[in-house]
């Protein structure tokens, strides 16, 4: 298994066309890191999954909920959602990037 997770190799997931995507960044079983490409003022609804997360905003601006705490964040700030409690986004601007950070791996996103 190699060490090394090159961009070029992750190709691009369209979750959402014109509004949502994603690229697995790399993985291993204990941990994944996932580049999330948000547009046009997209609001991810609010979910939850078993695995602890955190979100660091590379770019735009976001409004968080989390277990009903609402606030907004911009690039360089970092959320953190435990395991099995609600969470979901709101891009508050044109375009905006976050790289997820999920313990242990998101399984689903590889199938």
């Amino acid at each position: 298994m190699s060490h090394f997770y090159y961009n070029a190799d992750s190709p691009l997931i369209t979750l959402e066309e014109g509004k949502n995507y994603r690229k697995i960044l790399a993985h291993d079983g204990k941990v994944m890191l996932v580049e999330v490409f948000f547009e046009d003022y997209y609001d991810a609804p609010v979910h939850t999954h078993p695995h602890e997360q955190a979100s660091y905003c590379l770019e735009g601006e976001f409004e968080f909920n989390i277990g009903g705490e609402i606030k907004k964040i911009k690039q360089g700030d970092t959320v953190y959602m435990p395991a099995d409690v609600p969470h979901g986004c709101r891009l508050l601007t044109p375009k905006g990037r976050l790289l997820d950070i999920f313990t242990p791996q998101r399984e689903d996103f590889l199938g």
